[in-house]
């Protein structure tokens, strides 16, 4: 806690990675619009983190604790709504619902401390790579510690499962498969550190959209993730790499057809396999090493807007010091 005068102010930091599907397998529509899915998930090191304060009189004193005000970062902003449909603000709101962390202090005093978001962003926007699902798991980590309301992870998952697909996955983080609508997780056993070539594209891609154009064109899958499992659990990378698969892709492509472009790329600069992530627009490379993830980054960099070397798995929301 870091005093000032006439004021306390208590802040917790948590960061948080991104995630890629090795594997996504759509079983088919639910009749409530949703998708049945089968998903092997694991977070990889492009981070998002969320700073959490609590500010103003009394801000030390549990009884005066109250939701909310949101702030970004000036890199952050493009593309990230800053009120009440972003999924942080949202994840917030659910935690107070269910811990009646309120709006007025004692008796109904007004002049309370205010809790403070603050998103630094890395991950892209709209990209595949649950940047939206991760903020709102680190939002829940951050303002279960902040606000002292003792959840543990597996309560926080069950929360999470309220606010969309990705979430309570990226409240564990490390390697899962995912079924249902993606919200019922079990982690996987994973042997080995993964290397990463992460093509970023600057224009999103609607998952709506790419599930909707999937749906056209594509039946429901029957492939397995068998593969991709026997490959984490043994550490064989050029398993791994032979072996992933995303139903999204053909949708992804035909919306942005430089995908294929930018992932055969990959492949060409000595993937040992390359996929989509999730709904796209983001290709990923499994490299052979982290050596040879950057001598591929420097290949195929014009060939996305971006490009980033990552590893993988890569935890889950890590609280962090001051």
């Amino acid at each position: 806690m870091n005093g000032t005068t006439g004021t306390q102010r208590t802040t917790v930091r948590v960061r948080v990675p991104s995630k890629v599907n090795l594997f996504l397998a759509i079983r088919g529509e639910r009749p409530d619009g949703y998708h049945e899915v089968v998903s092997v998930l694991q977070t990889v090191s492009i981070y998002d983190t969320i700073r959490a304060e609590l500010i103003g009189p009394a801000a030390s004193h549990p009884a005066t604790r109250r939701f909310m005000e949101l702030a970004f970062t000036q890199d952050a902003a493009e593309g990230v709504p800053s009120d009440g449909d972003n999924l942080a603000v949202r994840a917030a709101r659910e935690l107070m619902a269910a811990t009646g962390v309120g709006s007025t202090g004692p008796d109904g005093q007004s002049d309370v401390p205010v809790t403070r978001l603050h998103l630094t962003k890395r991950i892209p926007v709209a990209a595949g790579m649950a940047g939206g699902s991760a903020d709102a798991a680190a939002t829940l980590v951050a303002l279960n510690d902040l606000w002292d309301v003792e959840l543990d992870r597996d309560e926080l998952r069950e929360l999470a499962a309220e606010l969309g697909a990705d979430v309570p996955f990226c409240v564990g983080g490390g390697t899962a498969l995912a079924t249902g609508t993606g919200t019922a997780t079990a982690q996987v056993l994973t042997r080995g550190t993964y290397a990463w070539v992460v093509g970023v594209s600057d224009e999103p891609l609607s998952t709506a959209e790419v599930y909707r154009v999937h749906d056209e064109v594509a039946g429901p899958s029957e492939a397995e993730p068998d593969a991709v499992l026997q490959a984490l659990r043994t550490g064989d990378a050029e398993a791994l790499g032979a072996a992933l698969h995303n139903d999204l892709e053909v949708a992804a492509c035909h919306l942005r057809p430089g995908l294929a472009e930018g992932k055969q790329g990959l492949l060409d600069a000595g993937a040992l396999g390359a996929i989509v992530s999730g709904s796209g627009p983001t290709v990923v490379g499994l490299a052979p090493s982290p050596q040879d993830a950057v001598r591929m980054a420097e290949q195929v960099r014009d060939r996305f807007d971006r490009v980033e070397v990552a590893l993988s798995p890569a935890g889950g929301p890590e609280i962090l010091d001051g």
